[in-house]
């Protein structure tokens, strides 16, 4: 048996979410499913914003990178699954784990920030909108993006070098259907007390950054929309913001109950649901929530096939 950082165990297995037949089958066509849509959803988003000039603003340009970070952490947790789920293989070595890990956590960690990110946005565009072209730069958006990436880089890093300091010797078997942070802690056979804590302010500083600057820009947005003395312009002021306020809740509702918490408090079946949603369900809503209640979007993609269908006609 071969050792690795003082570990005495080979691999991990993952336990998954069910060990039985006729579920594991439903699972795995039901995952597929939404997969796909994920797939399909977060590209067409992504190529309907490039193909479209009018979309080319401050708003739809962090909207696609969110397209393109739900494709991705949900690309590292659903395809692994499926296969755990079709096949009656459950070992994962330690690289496959901890990579997973680490590209979770990185895409994970930017979605927080980059929402944050575009709450900033819409409190500009609504409370300065004569302001907002002056202010939200392409410069100053480059520079938000990559502060996004950034944060989530060290988040992942962080979270996989002190993991990676802990020994395994006892247990290998990751009772989770992906590498995640709690099940992992919970199989060491060292004190894990304080590198659980620093995980956890790590985790929760990164959280509640990003919900602090959420919350003061929709204190501003609301008390710019109550001064708006028309109900059309109350409307209008509020749809472009619906949209992102409804993906924050979902998206940071399962976070915060998943992860602030100590590793005393981790339940498999809760967690496991909330794990599920968030990494699989949840990047095939984004798209939906920012498509089907976005007239702008809806438009855009009438004029792009509109553009497409003459030039197929003339051929």
């Amino acid at each position: 048996m071969r050792t690795w950082n003082n570990t005495k165990v080979a691999d991990f297995i993952l336990m998954g979410l069910t060990d039985s037949g006729e579920i594991q089958v439903t699972l795995s066509a039901l995952f597929l499913l939404i997969y796909l849509i994920t797939v399909l959803g977060n590209l067409g988003m992504i190529l309907l914003i490039c193909l479209d000039l009018q979309l080319h603003t401050p708003m739809y340009f962090f909207l696609t990178h969110l397209s393109f970070i739900d494709l991705s952490y949900s690309s590292v947790i659903t395809p692994k699954t499926l296969e755990k789920l079709l096949t009656s293989t459950k070992n994962i070595s330690f690289v496959s784990c901890f990579t997973q890990l680490f590209f979770f956590v990185l895409f994970a960690a930017t979605e927080c920030v980059l929402l944050s990110t575009m709450a900033y946005d819409r409190y500009v565009a609504i409370c300065k909108p004569l302001q907002y072209p002056v202010i939200m730069s392409s410069r100053l958006c480059y520079s938000l993006l990559t502060g996004s990436y950034i944060t989530g880089l060290l988040d992942s890093s962080v979270n996989v070098l002190c993991i990676s300091t802990l020994h395994f010797c006892n247990s290998n078997v990751v009772h989770h259907f992906f590498c995640d942070i709690s099940p992992i802690l919970a199989l060491s056979c060292t004190d894990t007390y304080g590198i659980e804590m620093m995980i956890f302010v790590l985790a929760g500083a990164t959280l509640m950054m990003s919900l602090i600057t959420i919350a003061m820009s929709y204190v501003s947005i609301l008390s710019t929309i109550l001064k708006i003395k028309s109900t059309s312009g109350k409307q209008k002021a509020f749809s472009t913001c619906a949209s992102h306020l409804l993906g924050v809740t979902v998206f940071y509702g399962t976070m915060i109950f998943t992860y602030l918490k100590p590793k005393k408090s981790y339940s498999l079946g809760k967690d496991q649901v909330a794990s599920v949603f968030y990494t699989i369900v949840i990047p095939m809503l984004n798209p939906l929530i920012y498509s089907l209640r976005n007239k702008e979007v809806k438009n855009a993609f009438f004029r792009v096939m509109q553009k497409r269908v003459p030039t197929r006609q003339l051929k």
